[in-house]
């Protein structure tokens, strides 16, 4: 399947947040969006403005040593996956991941990449990397396999 991809620039917290917060607001229950990039490039703000857009009120942080948070107060559930400290695939299958990625609700998994062989092949891929050239607050986000996603974040 040939994966299209959208490039999308931000210039601070605010920008990228929104991002996620469309994003959020236009995903669909079973959807799994993999979010990758290296510390500090604003995965959590994205996820956060996610969140928001699936109109989840209470706070949203990285569950980096829960490995996954469900919250159930929006309009679907979300299930909020940090594997950055997965030591082996099986800790995935330990927590039944595939009860939340085939569940009712939208996955979002920061670190997508260390658990790559156990992830969709329709899953939608989320980059986010810095440019330091191009400023502090610049954040070049790469969405790819976002289908309709596409229409609601413009161009």
């Amino acid at each position: 399947m040939e994966q299209i991809e959208k490039i999308i620039e931000t210039f601070g917290y605010e920008e990228t947040f929104e991002l996620g917060k469309v994003i959020g607001e236009h995903v669909k229950a079973g959807m799994i969006l993999c979010l990758d990039g290296d510390l500090g490039v604003g995965k959590t703000v994205f996820t956060q403005g996610f969140a928001k857009g699936l109109g989840i009120t209470e706070p949203v942080n990285s569950p980096t040593f829960t490995i996954v948070q469900e919250y159930d107060c929006g309009r679907m559930p979300l299930y909020h996956f940090d594997v950055y400290r997965i030591g082996d695939i099986e800790e995935m299958e330990e927590i039944g991941y595939e009860d939340y990625f085939y569940g009712n609700g939208v996955t979002l998994v920061e670190w997508a990449v260390l658990i790559e062989e156990i992830i969709p092949e329709q899953a939608i891929q989320i980059t986010i990397e810095k440019d330091l050239e191009e400023g502090f607050d610049y954040r070049k986000i790469t969405i790819k396999n976002g289908g309709s996603l596409y229409e609601s974040i413009g161009n």
